[in-house]
């Protein structure tokens, strides 16, 4: 009973530390040379800073097969794209007030965040 009541605890500590403790890499770099990779069920970098009141692009590239993996969605931007395995596909963002605005997939299990600032 104890080590069910263990794992138990793990399992709790590990799922807190997933959906709200754990803070993904950021990177910021000129327009048109960010890339985010989507494998092994994160964005890699999933933290983009990027210029205010400036159009970008962010090119994705999807080497995961999972159909999770398979759309971004920007729903602060009204955006959504689907993503080709093996094949980097460019996403345009309209020029951006400063603040934060989320992507995930479909189901919100992959995770970024832009991070706009002047």
């Amino acid at each position: 009973m104890m080590i069910i009541n263990a794992l138990g605890i793990v399992l709790i500590a590990g799922i807190v530390w997933w959906f709200w403790l754990y803070k993904p890499a950021q990177t910021s770099a000129k327009p048109g040379e960010l890339l985010v990779t989507v494998e092994n069920g994160v964005y890699q970098p999933a933290r983009l800073t990027l210029p205010a009141d400036q159009a970008t692009s962010v090119k994705f590239l999807r080497k995961e097969a999972s159909p999770c993996a398979g759309t971004v969605v920007f729903a602060d931007l009204n955006i959504s794209e689907e993503l080709p395995l093996d094949r980097e596909i460019s996403i345009q963002l309209p020029a951006l007030k400063p603040g934060r605005y989320s992507f995930t997939c479909q189901m919100q299990m992959y995770r970024g965040e832009l991070i706009v600032s002047e």
